[in-house]
């Protein structure tokens, strides 16, 4: 809303309002305000909380030896990053913008559906929460609209990226002068950089370009459904998931900007997204309001995110990629949340496989993987085979916390050379 209001003001000659005219003015300007916000409610907020009793309640003491001094902690902390990057955003960025639009949608949306769960949780004291199925339903959902507005929307066009040979020693990357619509995303590690969803529905002959747009439908929502429930399996530790999707965030924050800016988009040899750099002020309220949330969220944490939060970043970071057309690139970016799923699956498949034969067996000590690092031997079940004990002893979840921010700064380094690499 201020964009326009100091964008109609600039006419006049008014001082300093043609700094709204910059990106990066908006985007470091919705940086600092959403950590101020979400440190200055988060205080209030947490507060208000424990008068309500809003916390937690029950802790397994075999899967967190720490847990004991978690109960009684508020939960639903998620809400003080959801008004945290709402509010920035809504101030200071263009509201014309689909973009922006959707993933205003996808962090109201998912907020919703994780809140709906902790109530159940909190007030109804039922520790399962939403049915899984309500979940799947809510986050299919939301994939499929984002899927269909990309799709239909005449504003969510790109320019595909067209090397040409020069002299036969120095290729110069150029772009399609018009805009259009694209079923090409990035994909690491490839010469040609991209990949296009059309050519793998080619078996439809002249039906291939629908048939891959609806294949792009499904892919959309299979990645903001296997991204939200990642982020909400890694958090279990006081700042893991906040940290690491604060990463993650810096790392699409940086994607987006070049896909919007025509010379770096030029030079990387990617797509130019006109529009995309509306997802650089999105992502830095995101950053902001995470940063901001760890001040309370860190060990010993103060406030817990809940489902309102962890459902809502991963939906925010799935999305986001997706509108850039960088979402192959997530299992790369988001190599933890993609390992803590992982773990989750090959557990199950692995004991229900030994169940079968009448042998009780498990690969990890515990899932999700960041569980198996606080695990004691003597917690184990004695007449289950474990194919991996190790560490033996208990590992301090600060120190894994702090582990595992560490491989997703590596993790995001790699996602950005990735660029470079083919």
């Amino acid at each position: 809303m201020l964009y326009y209001l100091f964008r109609f003001l600039e006419q006049f000659g008014i001082p300093g309002s043609h700094l709204w005219g910059y990106i990066s003015f908006r985007a470091l300007l919705a940086l600092i305000l959403s950590l101020v916000i979400s440190a200055w409610v988060g205080e209030k907020f947490i507060a208000y909380l424990r008068r309500k009793q809003i916390t937690e309640v029950q802790r397994d003491a075999k899967i967190d030896p720490f847990g004991v001094k978690k109960i009684g902690v508020p939960s639903m902390g998620g809400v003080i990053i959801i008004l945290a990057i709402l509010v920035p955003v809504l101030l200071l960025g263009r509201m014309r913008n689909i973009y922006l639009i959707l993933m205003i949608i996808t962090t109201i949306w998912l907020g919703v559906l994780g809140g709906l769960d902790d109530y159940i949780k909190i007030f109804r004291h039922n520790k399962e929460g939403l049915h899984g199925k309500f979940k799947i339903v809510g986050q299919v959902g939301l994939g499929f609209i984002v899927g269909l507005v990309l799709w239909l929307s005449p504003d969510a066009k790109i320019h595909e990226n067209v090397a040409t040979e020069r002299q036969g020693q120095e290729v110069v990357v150029t772009h399609k002068t018009e805009a259009e619509k694209s079923l090409k995303t990035t994909i690491p590690f490839v010469k040609e950089h991209n990949l296009d969803y059309s050519d793998l529905m080619g078996f439809f002959g002249k039906y291939k370009n629908a048939a891959g747009w609806i294949l792009f439908v499904i892919m959309t929502i299979f990645v903001v459904t296997a991204v939200s429930n990642g982020a909400n399996l890694n958090d279990g530790m006081d700042g893991m998931c906040a940290g690491n999707s604060a990463i993650i965030g810096v790392a699409l924050g940086i994607l987006a900007y070049v896909s919007s800016h025509v010379e770096f988009a030029s030079y990387l040899n990617i797509m130019y997204i006109p529009g995309s750099q509306e997802l650089v002020v999105f992502m830095c309220a995101f950053v902001g309001a995470l940063i901001g949330f760890l001040w309370y969220n860190a060990y010993p944490a103060q406030v817990f995110m809940g489902d309102t939060g962890s459902l809502t970043i991963g939906g925010i970071i799935a999305v986001g990629a997706i509108i850039i057309h960088k979402e192959l690139m997530l299992p790369i970016l988001c190599g933890i949340f993609f390992v803590e799923s992982l773990s989750v699956i090959i557990q199950v498949w692995y004991f229900k496989r030994g169940k079968r034969h009448g042998v009780r067996q498990r690969i990890f000590k515990r899932t999700p993987i960041h569980d198996n690092f606080r695990t004691e031997d003597s917690q184990l079940d004695p007449d289950c085979k474990y194919m991996f004990k190790k560490p033996h002893g208990v590992v301090h979840e600060s120190k894994i916390t702090l582990r595992f921010w560490i491989i997703s700064i590596l993790l995001a380094v790699l996602t950005i050379i990735t660029l470079k690499i083919r």
